[in-house]
């Protein structure tokens, strides 16, 4: 083959790549303009401008190589550069159409205006720590998908290139959860440990406190830092209402309980909702949650649990009045010296205060905008316990759940052109 057939074919190949990636500049093909308009005008700006810079830089790069061609005496070289840039390409694509998905989910108004309300509620989530830190909150983008668990990929992460960091914290919601949303609070609990750097404060306090009993009980612990933060701040946030949804997600045959997986940065079911119901006693004394856990006791005795895994959890147990205190009572860096429970006080969201909160408030819980934003999480985590507590009114109390939710959202549209002018 001549090396001119060559060349023609590395510019065929280059071109191919750079008109697929200048498509990718059009965002109205990645999500509706409709439903990029229904983004919250800071969050829109975000999420278009940090995706077409990423797509600029692309654009950019394709054409430095295509100047390349006529003048480099490094054909080989120029192949890589090719393969390359069809490499950064896939990586582009599979991030534009991961926001793609998110944004286009708000096509249908009601659940545009449902999703908008949980936007503003994950700020809320955030900011609630941040801000006192002096840490910039990022904004939330929450989206609807299948499944059970929820998750999030986190603000700032960098995953195209070096200098373009992920725009929003883009958080799923699962179908069924929609109307038992405190997994959310535990996804803006990774964004806030990640900004603040608690995971790894947290982690060796843990392994600290547990080496004691056991070197590996201390290592597993260490392991479920993360996991663990984003779990204690739910619970900071909205009380026992996480342990039922967190009972749900988890469930399942009792081998699947005890089932403990290797590099899995969880604890395995069955400590976990011990864990998030001792939580609950430590700072509420008796309630619900002792329900819960005494019925996943009955359900999954230690005996039918593997020999290794019975005596860890085990030691767990008698450990967890320790885990609580360094997870919300110890002062840490991270929280510029204080725990975690001086940021986020969990007795404002015992069940006593909750209720307190809804007597006097009164019909004005529900209707009052000065309530939902001086309020918010507080009366997400008061709402979100109704169903549980009355399983024979569960309809009703979701639909004013959701109702709720749906009026934080429209408090946080934004205005159209009409309204503009």
């Amino acid at each position: 083959m001549t090396d001119l057939a060559t060349d023609r074919q590395t510019e065929a190949e280059l071109v191919h790549w750079q008109l697929a990636v200048e498509a990718l500049a059009d965002l109205d093909t990645v999500a509706a303009p409709e439903a990029w308009q229904a983004l919250e005008d800071y969050l829109q700006r975000q999420v278009r401008g940090r995706l077409s810079e990423v797509v600029a830089v692309l654009v950019a790069e394709g054409r430095a190589l295509h100047r390349r061609l006529g003048a480099d005496g490094d054909p080989a070289g120029i192949r890589q550069a090719v393969l390359r840039l069809r490499t950064r390409y896939l990586q582009v694509e599979t991030i534009l159409d991961f926001y793609g998905d998110a944004v286009n989910s708000r096509t249908n108004p009601a659940l545009r205006a449902l999703l908008r309300g949980y936007d503003t509620l994950a700020g809320d989530s955030m900011a609630a720590v941040l801000n006192r830190l002096g840490i910039e909150s990022p904004p939330a983008l929450i989206y609807l998908d299948r499944g059970l668990g929820a998750a999030i990929l986190r603000a700032g992460i960098r995953l195209w290139d070096h200098g373009h960091p992920s725009p929003a914290a883009a958080i799923k919601l699962t179908r069924h959860n929609l109307a038992y949303p405190t997994a959310l609070l535990h996804e803006t609990g990774h964004q806030v440990a990640h900004l603040t750097g608690w995971t790894t404060e947290l982690a060796d306090s843990l392994a600290a406190v547990l080496a004691p009993r056991s070197t590996e009980l201390a290592e597993l612990w260490r392991g479920w830092a993360g996991e663990i933060a984003a779990d204690v701040h739910a619970f900071a946030q909205a009380g026992w209402a996480p342990v039922a949804a967190l009972a749900n997600v988890v469930d399942g045959p009792t081998q699947a309980v005890f089932r403990v997986r290797f590099n899995d940065p969880h604890p395995f079911p069955f400590l976990r909702v011990m864990l998030n119901a001792e939580l609950c006693r430590s700072w509420f004394g008796a309630g619900p949650w002792d329900d819960v856990a005494a019925v996943w006791r009955q359900r999954n005795p230690l005996a039918d649990a593997p020999g290794d895994v019975a005596a860890l959890t085990r030691l767990s147990l008698a450990a967890l009045p320790d885990v609580v205190d360094v997870c919300t009572r110890r002062p840490m860096a991270a929280f510029g010296g204080a725990p975690l429970s001086a940021l986020l006080d969990p007795r404002r969201v015992s069940p006593t205060a909750l209720e307190s909160l809804a007597r006097q408030a009164g019909p004005s819980l529900l209707a009052s905008a000065y309530l939902r934003r001086r309020e918010p999480l507080r009366i997400l985590a008061h709402l979100s316990t109704r169903a549980v507590l009355e399983p024979a009114a569960a309809a009703e109390h979701q639909a004013r759940l959701l109702a709720w939710v749906t009026d934080v959202g429209a408090e946080a549209a934004p205005r159209s052109h009409h309204q503009a002018a």
